[in-house]
């Protein structure tokens, strides 16, 4: 049976979405990573499948291009929200997704804000592998860490030209402190309410950007005291706004395009 789908991008941070209401999820580990393959299926950084939930529009459930799944996605939860948002001629939404129920909305600009609800600093829930102070971890350049529903390292650094990243994320990534592995952010502060990402992403890429790393990389500067929310991120494939009090939900912000839809 064909799979009808819907490619989507996130300054370029680019997903797939596959509407499944009315019927079972047609994913597999073993589709994901077919349909992930950029040269023999359609390639992308994650996959959403909109499934039906009473309590909200709808229950997104995420996939990698490895075919591994992850609790957590801010790209494709915003292009999720955009289109139940205009499937429902309306300017809010709620979804669901491992993170519980998230508020989604449309502003002013058209941009999408998305609830990515709460981070986690406990070293149990990061998780790390012994007890560490998650606020500055005994690496190199001291990193910070958190859970945003997926693992995240954040090292703060001078010059971000300088690095290679392609070498030093995947020694942190597969680090022994992280055992579920974790995504890695360089950032490089540009002023209070401003930084620069690059990512390395776990299981292995360099992304143009990442919404739920954007807002690790925001909140992680936050408790640094290096930061002031609202936060812009500067991604390689443009810019979001992390906005996060100290305590509640983090809130995601940035745009979302469609780029064609077809049938696999």
């Amino acid at each position: 049976m064909p799979l009808n789908f819907l490619k989507m991008h996130a300054n370029g941070d680019d997903f797939v979405l596959i509407d499944a209401r009315g019927r079972d999820n047609p994913i597999t580990a073993e589709r994901a990573r077919a349909l992930g393959d950029r040269r023999r299926g359609i390639g992308f950084n994650q996959l959403v499948v909109l499934g039906d939930c009473r309590e909200s529009a709808a229950l997104l459930t995420f996939y990698n291009a490895d075919g591994s799944s992850l609790a957590t996605c801010g790209s494709a939860t915003r292009g999720a929200a955009d289109l139940l948002m205009e499937e429902g001629a309306t300017r809010s939404v709620q979804v669901r997704t491992a993170r519980g129920l998230l508020h989604c909305q449309r502003l002013d600009d058209q941009s999408v804000s998305v609830e990515m609800g709460l981070p986690a600093f406990a070293w149990q829930a990061i998780p790390l592998a012994q007890a560490l102070d998650s606020l500055s971890l005994p690496l190199p350049g001291q990193p910070a860490a958190c859970s945003m529903g997926n693992p995240h390292c954040s090292l703060f650094v001078d010059d971000l030209e300088r690095l290679d990243i392609a070498t030093l994320g995947p020694q942190i990534e597969k680090h022994p402190m992280f055992p579920q592995r974790t995504n890695v952010h360089f950032i490089q502060v540009i002023d209070r309410q401003t930084i620069r990402l690059r990512i390395w992403e776990r299981h292995g890429a360099i992304p143009l950007g990442s919404g739920s790393c954007s807002c690790a990389a925001a909140v992680n500067g936050i408790r640094r005291g290096l930061l002031d929310s609202p936060v812009r991120v500067l991604c390689d494939g443009g810019p979001v706004t992390v906005s996060w009090d100290g305590q509640g939900q983090v809130h995601l912000a940035g745009s979302v395009t469609r780029v064609f839809s077809g049938s696999w």
